[in-house]
């Protein structure tokens, strides 16, 4: 085989026009969805940093929405390294701490960290209301 006959078996395409248009239509059904879900997510924690005494406009401010979410937890606000440095972890421990400074227990925080569409969107829009910071060891109790 020859430089070319390799070149043309590697650049093979399949371009149906059925196909390109499916992936068109899927990709712009996927865009919005995904459009939706951001926009969802966002206007949840404006809620939450608002129901806490925040800025809800911090919540659009990327990093620096984690650096307010520290400060309502109770969380020094180096914590932001951290959570740049580890995601899951230390995004997990940071739901935890905003579940229990809302009054709710570890159950509802593991909703935050996994089902965060769905549990965000309680909090803000729920009737949870802000008791302090958990993380500084207030008197947070969780409620059933």
């Amino acid at each position: 085989m020859n430089f070319i006959s390799i070149i043309t078996l590697l650049a093979q395409d399949d371009t149906t026009s059925t196909s390109n248009a499916a992936g068109a239509v899927g990709g712009g059904i996927g865009g919005i969805v995904g459009l939706v879900v951001g926009l969802l997510i966002i206007i949840s924690l404006w809620k939450v940093f608002t129901k806490a005494g925040q800025p809800g406009w911090a919540s659009i401010i990327p990093i620096y929405n984690y650096y307010v979410w520290c400060k309502i937890v109770g969380r020094p606000g180096w914590w932001v390294l951290l959570l740049l440095l580890c995601f899951p972890i230390f995004f997990i421990i940071l739901c935890i701490d905003l579940a229990k400074s809302f009054g709710h227990g570890v159950g509802f925080a593991l909703g935050l960290s996994f089902l965060g569409i769905i549990f965000f969107p309680v909090l803000g829009f729920g009737g949870s209301t802000y008791h302090g910071p958990a993380a500084l060891g207030g008197t947070v109790t969780p409620t059933v």
